[in-house]
């Protein structure tokens, strides 16, 4: 006959033995973006200014209940195209996973992003909030839906295809060669190298913020107000 210690003992083992199952909740911050920052600015020279994320803070704040997951992309269209002005950044780690350059659409500008639109067959880039949603394999490869979540400054993007790419006109080289990166027809297009990476960190429910210098967007927009 077993003694009490022996049974506990092998009770013990069972119990330890059972597999642990992960999960994949996201759990939505509530972390101020101020905090956030700071840790950044302690770990990554290459940052959005203070001033967009704030804004694009205030909107992460506002959306917790409507994103999946921790990852804030912004896209800072009052930098010429030459910079790399896009960051992919995991607000729970406090890391800027990505950091490159990202093309505007062709009427949008040259060097610089300074008209902006939500009408189809503008070919201009569309200022705001947007949900990353799914992937699929189009004319330019591996691609990411967007759907914009600011009634008349980004909700047309389903309806324009506004995807975000890769493009070797989006490359490093090209603007080199030219004194600009290359131009889309609306679309946030990445070097083509690195496009894959960059939707991936991103792809099914994160929020994308675009910000330019439209002071129509600026202050129409409800989710940029603390």
């Amino acid at each position: 006959m077993l003694k009490l210690p022996i049974l506990f003992l092998v009770f013990s083992l069972l119990t330890l033995s059972e597999p642990e199952i992960p999960t994949h909740t996201y759990t939505p911050s509530t972390e101020k973006s101020e905090g956030v920052y700071d840790r950044l600015l302690n770990l990554s020279a290459a940052l959005p200014s203070k001033q967009v994320f704030d804004l694009a803070a205030n909107g992460w704040e506002k959306l917790q209940g409507n994103i999946n997951n921790p990852i804030l992309t912004i896209i800072d269209f009052s930098l010429p195209s030459t910079e790399k002005r896009m960051w992919v950044i995991d607000m729970n780690a406090a890391k800027v996973l990505l950091n490159t350059v990202v093309s505007h659409g062709r009427n949008s500008g040259q060097l610089m992003a300074k008209s902006f639109s939500n009408q189809p067959e503008s070919f201009k880039s569309s200022l705001g909030f947007y949900k990353t949603a799914e992937t699929y394999f189009g004319k330019h490869g591996y691609s990411l839906r967007l759907d914009g979540l600011e009634k008349g400054f980004n909700d047309q993007a389903r309806n324009r295809a506004i995807v975000i790419h890769g493009a070797d006109y989006a490359k490093e080289e090209f603007a080199a060669a030219t004194g600009r990166l290359g131009r889309s027809l609306g679309c946030p297009a990445l070097p083509s190298e690195i496009s894959k990476e960059a939707i991936d960190y991103i792809k099914e429910g994160s929020l994308l913020f675009v910000f330019g210098n439209d002071p129509s967007y600026l202050q129409a927009s409800a989710l940029l107000q603390p």
